[in-house]
């Protein structure tokens, strides 16, 4: 009875584990999300979809300003460039 009563922490204090190098990498994947980091504070516009596609290497963008539906499936090739009411970027994302 004690045993199962210590589960719960035990799992808990898995999830406070350290990431590993490759885990925190996970966030630079398959969309090339930090090459094109530099993008963060500036306005958006079509005319640079060409140019973050060729850089980033991502399969697909999508720009997700404030008030946008969207779906919530996962593409770790597709880059999320989010923005501001202004258009500035303000996250870029690889799903």
């Amino acid at each position: 009875m004690i045993r199962l009563s210590a589960m719960p922490a035990l799992i808990g204090l898995a999830a406070c584990a350290p990431m590993t190098k490759s885990e925190q990498n996970a966030g630079s994947g398959a969309c090339g999300d930090a090459r094109v980091a530099h993008l963060v504070g500036k306005v958006w516009s079509e005319s640079l979809r060409a140019q973050i596609l060729k850089t980033s290497s991502a399969a697909s963008l999508r720009v997700i300003a404030p008030g946008t539906v969207v779906t919530m499936d996962y593409r770790p090739d597709r880059l999320n460039i989010e923005t501001d009411d202004q258009g500035r970027v303000t996250r870029l994302r690889c799903g």
